[in-house]
């Protein structure tokens, strides 16, 4: 029997091989996060998932995590002139560890919700994080003599590079790359990757495919399996056969057979979400004061309810993405940027008292990116596209309570600063990939799959896991 086995495994071997050799120059971390899961698979007895919550449009991060400490303070106000948030806001928000030079940070006052979580040791701070193709300095940026990720301050090139390491129309991301990786450890394997936001490259693999879920659940066909097509069930029949039935043409036989896989995990998952709590006292899915929606509220109130239903279904391994927008704040940013953080504050710690409620805290880990940093100095009423940012990881198995990385100078001109305060990173997306990656169970020869510049990095764990 094994002689059948052998083929099978060179052809894998050969296409691992073959992908991690190519791999090597453009590769962001979306990608990575597909190669996650086929690694993970061969070990996995428990449950993990991984959430990204994606803020599209380049979140200001200079007004997200912001210098407390007196000198630090002045600085920032002299850089961001108007933008600047007062120190005496910051008192209730200001964060214990105190770094070299007596730096200290706060957090936005609008993420107020985080604050009892850092403190708590489940939160924990990445400073100056971005796409890079290997360690590079000011000088090497400014002479071009080393490669630089494509279409740099871009918004679409930007999300790709970040959710896939190359620029739009990258086809796989690093969600799916870990996503490929646990296919086998799962029961249900279509419901590895999952989307509550819509198609982004950060959940597409190789083999596996983002499965789309709205924050409501599962789209059902109407007339098939909401209510029976004029009132017939005869007619619901009928129509399900049409849609569902093998066929001679290969692309409408292909069409019919994703479209009954459709109807049959929508049965599968409105099922097994039955029985799940709903979540609604930890995130609510309107704003009590203003009755206005709460939309990352709604996508991670159903994430939660997918991983309280998916360790029922026997799911081992899950990457899931939900997505707030409105973050390109070239202007009216002190009037918009508070009220986006602040959903993103009460949402997460929304999503980490739903999974503490159910004993799911410490498998689950949750984390912020984004297109870009942003400008450090004012454009007048806002702030322009930059590159390294700020990102928050948060999750009971998070080594929190502390910063990971580098503090950036906030000051012009500094040896971070490629022009008006857009930070140099000085830890790559691939690194941050590789941290989540090794969590979830990617083994350290696997990597290169998730994070494919990896290998141009000596720090390949940043810790914070």
């Amino acid at each position: 029997m094994h002689h059948h086995h052998q083929p099978l495994a060179r052809r894998a071997f050969l296409q691992r091989v073959g992908q991690l050799g190519v791999a090597g120059v453009a590769t962001p971390w979306a990608l990575n996060l597909a190669a996650m899961g086929e690694a993970a698979a061969l070990t996995a007895n428990d449950y993990r998932a991984l959430v990204c919550v994606f803020l599209y449009g380049g979140n200001d991060h200079g007004n997200t995590l912001i210098p407390y400490d007196a000198a630090g303070h002045a600085e920032y106000t002299k850089v961001r002139g108007a933008l600047a948030i007062g120190r005496n806001q910051l008192n209730a928000v200001q964060l214990a560890p105190v770094l070299a030079g007596g730096r200290q940070f706060a957090l936005a006052p609008s993420l107020s919700a985080l604050k009892p979580l850092f403190d708590a040791g489940k939160l924990a701070v990445q400073l100056n994080v971005g796409p890079l193709i290997q360690p590079t300095t000011l000088a090497q940026y400014n002479a071009r003599s080393v490669p630089l990720p494509p279409k740099l301050f871009s918004h679409n090139d930007q999300q790709s590079v970040w959710q896939s390491a190359a620029a739009e129309g990258a086809v796989r991301g690093w969600g799916g790359a870990m996503g490929d990786l646990a296919l086998s450890a799962n029961g249900q394997s279509l419901f590895t990757c999952m989307s509550v936001t819509g198609n982004a490259v950060f959940l597409a693999g190789r083999d596996a495919v983002a499965y789309q879920i709205g924050a409501n659940g599962a789209i059902a066909i109407n007339g098939v399996v909401t209510e029976p097509l004029y009132d017939s069930p005869a007619c619901r029949e009928a129509l399900r056969t049409l849609i569902t039935q093998a066929r001679p043409q290969v692309l409408e036989n292909e069409y019919n057979r994703i479209t009954a896989r459709s109807i049959d995990a929508q049965k599968t998952l409105a099922g097994a979400l039955a029985g799940t709590p709903n979540f609604d006292a930890q995130l609510p899915s309107k704003d009590a004061a203003s009755g206005q929606k709460r939309e990352l509220n709604r996508q991670l109130k159903m994430v939660a309810r997918l991983i309280a239903a998916g360790r029922g279904m026997g799911m081992k391994r899950q990457v899931f993405m939900v997505s707030l927008g409105g973050f390109d704040t070239h202007d009216n940013l002190n009037e918009r940027h508070p009220a986006l953080l602040r959903q993103v504050g009460d949402a997460m710690a929304g999503f980490q008292a739903s999974l503490d409620s159910i004993g799911a805290g410490a498998g689950v880990t949750i984390f912020t990116a984004s297109d870009f940093g942003r400008t450090l100095s004012s454009n007048g009423d806002g702030s322009d596209h930059g590159w390294g940012a700020y990102h928050l990881v948060l999750g009971g198995a998070v080594k929190g309570g502390a910063y990971y990385g580098s503090a950036p100078q906030i000051a012009l001109g500094g040896p971070e600063d490629t022009g008006q305060g857009r930070l140099l990173p000085t830890t790559s997306v691939d690194q941050f990939a590789a941290t989540l990656a090794r969590w979830f169970g990617v083994s350290d020869s696997e990597l290169p799959l998730v994070a494919p510049n990896i290998g141009n990095f000596g720090v390949r764990n940043l810790g914070f896991l």
